[in-house]
């Protein structure tokens, strides 16, 4: 059936009513699409950075569709993808390189981690706040700012409390991850080799968090902008199909709380798993590079390079360790 289908160019069909021809080879098999879209991804990585309008200019509802679909499509995915093999094959060529990577991404996860772990002191100050505040002085409302006042109802800042618990989960996973601070349920892994172990990271990182990340991002991305935009964009709409709706396209930011009175920003929780699932992704790439070269350097090099932090006291520290 595929060799009745007409072609015109390469990359992009240069004729009405026809496929590019890549597209066409991409129709015959699970084998072919993979290929040709590894074949592909280059030329859609250019494309898009010559072409930004087309999908950053969100003035233009059309632009801002075209940004929506290519966020969960399988051409950004082979994009990310043909990055990691070119980022992993110059690694593998030059360790000090890969070394260089797992230093930036544990970095990265670091910085931001420590810095929202902040949140949870703020969240009790502020629990404090509201039950002083209504214990003592009865009020209805609470004013924080200088000038400009941000001034809501208790209640809002009471299911505002929410949102910072959100923060720590969300954006404190991965440097929790690198500080060894996740349970792990041991069934073997105690047990064999430095070597062997090395090696459960890696096939771990690449067989469960990648892709329990990725299908947490193909939901939560439609998920986020099903509560910033009607009508609604639908994981199944073709990009046809988004284009067409671009015509009625409109801003509706969720501002819907569980009370009259209440939070209702809750928009911003979907902003964080989608956040959540960028973090996740990156941290399982440093973890694949970090378990590979210390599987090859050995047991010399376990923990090279780790930003981990010192609690000060060396009975924590060792519980920490163990843990």
């Amino acid at each position: 059936m595929e060799d009745d289908i007409a072609c015109t160019g390469f990359f992009r069909a240069s004729a009405e009513d026809t496929v590019s021809c890549l597209d066409k080879f991409e129709m015959g098999g699970p084998v072919q699409y993979f290929f040709g879209n590894l074949l592909e991804a280059p030329f859609n990585l250019v494309y898009a950075f010559l072409h930004t309008g087309q999908w950053l200019d969100w003035s233009n509802s059309e632009s801002m569709m075209r940004f929506i679909y290519y966020g969960a499509s399988a051409e950004l995915f082979f994009v990310l993808f043909t990055i990691f093999l070119v980022v992993s094959a110059i690694g593998f060529w030059r360790n000090q390189f890969m070394w260089g990577c797992v230093r930036v991404l544990e970095g990265f996860a670091n910085k931001i981690g420590r810095f929202f772990a902040w949140a949870g002191l703020l969240m009790v100050l502020q629990q404090i706040m509201i039950i002083f505040m209504q214990r003592i002085f009865a009020v209805s409302e609470i004013s924080i700012g200088f000038g400009s006042a941000l001034t809501k109802d208790v209640s809002w800042w009471s299911e505002e409390l929410k949102l910072y618990n959100a923060m720590i989960v969300c954006l404190c996973a991965t440097y929790t991850f690198v500080q060894g601070g996740h349970v792990r349920v041991d069934l073997v892994y105690s047990a064999v080799s430095f070597r062997a172990k090395r090696t459960i990271d890696m096939i771990g990182s690449m067989l469960f968090m990648i892709p329990a990340a990725l299908l947490t991002w193909l939901y939560g991305w439609f998920f986020l902008w099903r509560h910033l935009v009607v009508p609604n964009p639908s994981a199944s709409d073709s990009l046809e199909r988004l284009i067409g709706k671009a015509r009625a396209l409109r801003w509706n930011v969720e501002t819907i709380g569980f009370s009259p009175n209440g939070f209702n920003a809750y928009f911003l929780f979907k902003v964080l798993l989608v956040v959540f699932t960028i973090m996740v992704i990156l941290q399982a790439v440093a973890f694949f590079y970090r378990s590979y070269l210390e599987r090859k350097e050995g047991e010399d090099s376990e923990g090279k390079y780790l930003d981990k932090d010192q609690l000060g006291d060396a009975q924590a520290d060792l519980v920490a360790e163990i843990h």
